[in-house]
């Protein structure tokens, strides 16, 4: 196995789709905060992080040439994969900007449902033999992505650009929406508009509340264990009042499903579980509203063909072929 991995191959010498994908992205964004200048908390950081991302994204590259051999080629690939941790709380810098729209969501939520499914779902099912199953769903959202990027990697090498691509190349599409559209989600919107506004079903344009101020539910009524600790910690480090609708969460773990069901049946199988769990937390811990996951789950298939149109007609590399489909 370590002798594969340091086996020669020849994906060119230029740009992978990933990292191309990743520099426009980067770009775009960075031409968004020239033009926010004025209004943004600390532009000119973010647009030095920005310089110091395509540097290191065109230094790995040129690394790559000294030696080029799948190890390589998967450390590249990763650091772009990485990074998303990176872009995902950057959209909250933006959209910030913007007047809050979860107004909007929730009183549509309340027409469509007459009621809050966020605060039911999990009123209704408290117990913790409920909320560790979810928050183990909703935790698994990363590992779900390593493992499909590793058993394409493992096994199906000849697509590894492409699934990655696919993968990273629909993260930004969303980012792209969440910067357009301020979403905050339940935990976040609800606290802003306080106890007795919910209670009442009334839900008042918060405008620019969380330009200046962002916290999280402060409990939740289920019981809690060790995979609800879990992601209390990392949204405690990374989350943000942003990234809402569409939920992400849904739509890459759709896509994730449909990479697993074209490679493997018996990995579609395994992972079935753990995305149905995903799919629910999103709603029981009260990230997204309900409208969010049915986007999310419907968007992922509309992206899902339109990024591999993407990747055949624009980046596709020598190496792979274009026979080579997922």
């Amino acid at each position: 196995m370590a002798l594969d991995l340091l086996k020669k191959v020849d994906f060119g010498k230029g740009l992978f789709a990933i990292e191309k994908v990743a520099l426009i992205y980067n770009l775009l964004t960075s031409i968004l905060i020239l033009f926010l200048y004025q209004e943004m908390d600390h532009p000119m950081r973010m647009i030095i992080e920005r310089i110091a991302i395509a540097a290191l994204t065109i230094a790995l590259m040129y690394l790559y040439r000294l030696y080029p051999c799948k190890l390589a080629a998967f450390i590249r690939t990763a650091v772009q994969m990485a990074l998303l941790s990176y872009w995902y709380p950057d959209t909250f810098e933006f959209n910030r900007v913007f007047p809050n729209l979860d107004h909007l969501f929730a009183s549509a939520e309340q027409w469509l449902f007459g009621c809050q499914p966020a605060i039911e779902f999990s009123a209704a099912m408290p117990q913790l033999w409920a909320s560790e199953p979810f928050n183990l769903g909703y935790f698994f959202y990363y590992p779900m992505m390593l493992i499909i990027i590793l058993w394409y990697f493992i096994n199906r090498f000849e697509l590894l650009e492409k699934v990655a691509f696919v993968i990273v190349a629909s993260f930004f599409i969303y980012y792209f929406i969440y910067i357009f559209v301020p979403v905050a989600g339940p935990q976040f919107y609800f606290p802003a508009i306080g106890e007795v506004n919910l209670a009442k079903g009334i839900f008042p344009a918060i405008g620019d509340y969380f330009h200046h101020n962002y916290q999280l539910l402060p409990d939740n009524a289920y019981e809690h264990g060790f995979f609800y600790q879990l992601v209390e910690n990392s949204q405690q480090v990374g989350e943000r009042p942003t990234a809402a609708f569409p939920s992400s969460h849904v739509g890459i773990s759709t896509i994730l499903m449909i990479m697993a069901w074209r490679g493997s049946k018996k990995l579609f199988a395994c992972l079935m579980p753990f995305y149905l769990l995903l799919c629910c937390a999103t709603v029981y811990i009260q990230a997204h509203y309900l409208i969010d996951a049915i986007a999310g789950f419907i968007s992922a298939f509309v992206l899902y063909v339109v990024v591999t149109w993407m990747f055949k007609r624009w980046f596709a590399s020598k190496f792979f072929g274009e026979e080579a489909e997922i």
